[in-house]
C-alpha cells in the first residue's frame, strides 16, 4: 500500500514527460500539465497565487488582490508552500511558508473550446480542513482530484490558519477572521477568472469537510460573500454553537496576542502588532490549538447563525449537510485525550473541558443524559459515552441545525440535504486510529469516497467500496450540476 502512495507522487511530480498547458489569468499567465485521472484526460494546475504575499504590514491584514501581472510565466506544475503549521506526519512532504496564498484548479480537458459559452462547466470550490489551524491543498489525497473526471472543474484553496489566519486587532490593519477573507479573495479570483479555465462562474458550489465545513456556513452567513456562489456542500462542521456567546469572543481574541506580544518581549510602549508582525511567523505555531475560531461581531460575521436564520440575513442557496455516525470518537482523542482506563470522574472532568471552550452547558445535566443507562464501571461503556457528547457538541448538532434552519427558512425551491454515512474503509479507519472498539464511522468518513481514492489507491480497498465512492462522487457532483 506505501508503494501505491509512492507510485502516485512520482506521476505527480514527473513533469517532465506531460504536456504543458498556458491559461492567461490576472495573476499572470500560468503553466499546468494535462495528465491522465483514470483514462480522463484533466489540465492540472498547482498553487497558482490569488493575492499578494499577506508578509509585513498584511499580516493580519485582509488579503490584497495581486496588483500586477507577473511578467513571466507562473509554473503551476509543482506543488507550493502551505501556510504556516506545526509539521504533521499526515503532511510530510510539504513546505511551509507565510507566502502561501494559492489556488489549485483540475478541469477536463476541453481542447479548444475552453472559453465556449455553451461547454462551460459547474466549478466545485474547494475549502481543506484541519480545524483552521492546520491543512494543506498539497497534500497527498488532494493532489489528483478524481472529480474533475465528472464533468466539472475542481478547485481548492490555501488559506491562513491560526493566529496569522483569525487574530482580531479591533482595527482596520487586524480585522479578525483573514482566513475566511482569503477564501473570499480565492473564490472572487475563480469567478474573474473561471471561463479561461472552462467553468461557469454562475455554477460555483462551496463545498469542505470539518473546519472547510466550518467556513462553508460562513460563507453562507456572512453578507461578504452572498451572491458569489449557488450551491454548498457542508461535511461535518458547522458555524453554530451556544446562541448567548461565541466560542472565542473578540476581547478574548485580543487578550491572547496580547498575551503573545508580552511572552515574545514586546515592549509595553509600543504597538503591540506591529511588534507582532516582526516576529518571525514560525513563533505563532507555539499558540496553535487543535482547533481556532473566527470571531463573531465583525464586518465578516456580523452576527450569530442563530440570529442571521431568524432574521434572514444568510444566503439562500441549495445545500448538502452531513455527520459521521460516530463524530466524537476521533476528535476526542486529539482535543481532549482521554486515558486508557477512564472512569466517571474522568468523563465529568472532560465534559467540564468542554464546558470551558464551547460555553454554557449544564454540565451534570448533560453528563445524566448522556450516562443514563451506562454501566459506569466500564471504561469502554463510559468512552462511548463521552464520544456520543462530544460529537454532538461540536459537530452533529451544530451541523443538523444550520440544516435544518436553512430548509425550514429557504424559499420553497431551495434543496436542503442531510446526510448520516455509516459506513467506513478498513484501511483509512486504520490510518485514523478509528478502527479501535467503540470507536464507530468516524469524522469525515466519507470524503475518502468523495475524493475517489478507492480508484486511485485500489490495492487499500475492497470492491463494495469502489461502488460506495462512485455513488457519492455521482451525488456530490450531480448536485454542483442541478441542484
Amino acid at each position: 500500500m506505501k508503494d501505491s502512495f509512492k507510485i502516485l507522487f512520482v506521476l505527480i511530480i514527473c513533469v517532465e514527460f506531460i504536456a504543458c498547458i498556458d491559461v492567461k489569468t490576472t495573476s499572470g499567465v500560468v503553466r499546468g500539465q494535462t495528465i491522465d485521472v483514470l483514462g480522463v484526460s484533466i489540465d492540472q494546475f498547482l498553487g497558482i497565487p490569488y493575492a499578494e504575499p499577506p508578509v509585513g504590514r498584511l499580516r493580519f491584514a485582509k488579503p490584497e488582490p495581486i496588483k500586477t501581472t507577473k511578467p513571466e510565466i507562473i509554473d503551476a506544475t509543482k506543488p507550493k508552500n502551505a501556510c504556516i503549521q506545526n509539521p504533521s506526519p499526515y503532511f510530510p512532504n510539504i513546505t511551509l511558508s507565510e507566502d502561501c496564498l494559492v489556488l489549485n484548479i483540475w478541469k477536463p480537458n476541453a481542447g479548444n473550446n475552453n472559453t465556449n459559452k455553451l461547454q462551460l462547466k459547474p466549478i466545485m470550490f474547494h475549502i481543506h480542513g484541519g480545524g483552521l489551524a492546520s491543512g494543506s491543498i498539497f497534500e497527498n489525497f488532494l493532489s489528483t482530484n478524481v472529480l474533475a473526471t465528472r464533468d466539472v472543474v475542481f478547485v481548492s484553496t490555501a488559506y491562513r490558519l491560526g493566529e496569522l489566519g483569525f487574530l482580531y486587532g479591533n482595527r482596520e490593519d487586524a480585522p479578525g477572521n483573514v482566513g475566511l477573507y482569503d477564501q473570499l479573495l480565492a473564490l472572487k479570483w475563480v469567478r474573474e477568472n473561471a471561463e479561461q479555465f472552462g467553468g461557469d462562474r454562475d455554477e460555483i458550489t462551496i463545498l469542505g469537510e470539518s473546519a472547510g465545513s466550518w467556513s462553508v456556513s460562513a460563507h453562507i452567513l456572512s453578507p461578504l460573500s452572498k451572491g458569489l456562489f449557488k450551491r454548498a456542500i457542508m461535511e461535518s462542521g458547522a458555524h453554530l454553537y451556544n446562541k448567548d456567546r461565541d466560542v472565542v469572543s473578540k476581547d478574548e481574541s485580543i487578550s491572547l496576542g496580547k498575551r503573545i506580544a508580552k511572552e515574545q518581549n514586546c515592549s509595553e510602549s509600543e504597538d503591540w502588532l506591529q511588534c507582532l508582525r516582526r516576529l518571525d511567523a514560525k513563533v505563532f505555531n507555539k499558540y496553535l490549538n487543535l482547533m481556532t475560531y473566527p470571531v463573531l461581531g465583525t464586518e465578516f460575521l456580523p452576527i450569530s447563525a442563530q440570529k442571521a436564520f431568524a432574521d434572514k440575513k444568510y444566503a439562500d442557496v441549495d445545500i448538502i449537510a452531513g455527520i459521521a455516525s460516530t463524530e466524537g470518537s476521533e476528535l476526542s482523542l486529539y482535543a481532549l485525550p482521554l486515558k486508557d482506563k477512564v472512569t466517571l470522574n474522568d468523563i465529568i472532568e472532560a465534559t467540564n473541558t468542554s464546558d470551558s471552550v464551547y460555553h454554557g452547558l449544564d454540565v451534570k445535566r448533560v453528563d445524566d443524559y448522556y450516562l443514563q443507562n451506562v454501566d459506569k464501571n466500564s471504561s469502554l461503556e463510559l468512552k462511548k459515552a463521552f464520544y456520543e457528547l462530544f460529537g454532538d457538541l461540536i459537530m452533529k448538532c451544530p451541523t443538523y441545525l444550520f440544516a435544518k434552519q436553512a430548509a425550514l427558512n429557504g424559499q420553497p425551491d431551495r434543496n436542503v440535504y442531510f446526510y448520516q454515512v455509516t459506513y467506513q474503509n478498513k484501511y483509512t479507519a486504520h490510518i485514523a486510529g478509528c478502527d479501535k472498539d467503540g470507536m464507530g464511522v468516524c469524522h469525515c468518513a466519507e470524503t475518502t469516497f468523495v475524493n475517489g481514492l478507492p480508484f486511485v489507491i485500489p490495492d487499500a480497498y475492497t470492491p463494495v467500496d469502489a461502488i460506495f465512492s462512485a455513488e457519492l462522487m455521482k451525488m456530490w457532483t450531480n448536485f454542483a450540476k442541478y441542484g
